[in-house]
């Protein structure tokens, strides 16, 4: 599978989202990651559908909405109609995932399951065959600049192992704490789509994209 940069607009300037979009854009980012939280999911508050919609004529990027929300079922038509291409929902965030993970797909948009640090790769086993990705979180979600769980490895190398074994082609994720340094471990993992916030935007974009794709080759 095609390794990917997915920068998060967590990390951008919120004043000028616009520029560094496509700042983004022109240094080889391959994804946009949208942290979209509604304040009780977790406990920021960040994007809607507005801001989706604000942006989408500004790039070809891949649209990556990441749902920390509860009930993700509402979002999926106002991010649809705002330019979205895909949606990760959290097992925790509806007690309808196969449901939810389904309604996506059928708006037209990928669809993914996410895990925390802390939940089982066991819950999410049934929707295997379902999904286009899994994101692994690699932090515990909420809040960009923490630092790498390097515990949180074993769920990518676990979730690599059953794709083999069920020979499915679900592609797999990662956010949280992704450096130059950090992402070899993930990709080696079976990671192909990492997620960098700070790293990206702390000085030179093209710079630092450029650094994270030299660590893929």
């Amino acid at each position: 599978m095609k390794n990917k940069i997915a920068p998060s607009i967590l990390s951008a300037d919120f004043g000028n989202f616009e520029r560094d979009v496509q700042k983004l854009e022109a240094a080889g980012a391959d994804v946009l990651h949208i942290d979209i939280m509604d304040g009780h999911f977790v406990d920021n508050l960040t994007f809607g559908a507005g801001v989706v919609a604000a942006l989408r004529p500004h790039t070809t990027l891949f649209f990556d909405c990441h749902m920390m929300v509860e009930h993700p079922e509402k979002y999926i038509l106002p991010l649809k109609k705002a330019g979205a291409n895909s949606m990760s929902i959290h097992v925790e965030s509806t007690p309808h995932l196969h449901g939810t993970l389904q309604q996506i797909k059928n708006a037209g948009m990928k669809a993914a399951a996410v895990i925390n640090p802390g939940t089982s790769v066991e819950l999410i086993k049934p929707v295997l065959s379902l999904v286009d990705m899994v994101l692994v979180m690699t932090v515990n979600p909420g809040f960009g600049g923490q630092k790498f769980l390097p515990e949180t490895i074993e769920k990518v190398s676990m979730l690599d192992a059953l794709r083999t074994e069920k020979s499915l082609h679900f592609e797999i994720e990662v956010d949280g704490g992704i450096t130059d340094e950090t992402i070899t471990s993930a990709k080696r993992a079976g990671a192909n789509i990492f997620v960098a916030g700070s790293f990206v935007f702390n000085g030179n974009i093209e710079e630092n994209i450029k650094k994270l794709k030299n660590k893929l080759k």
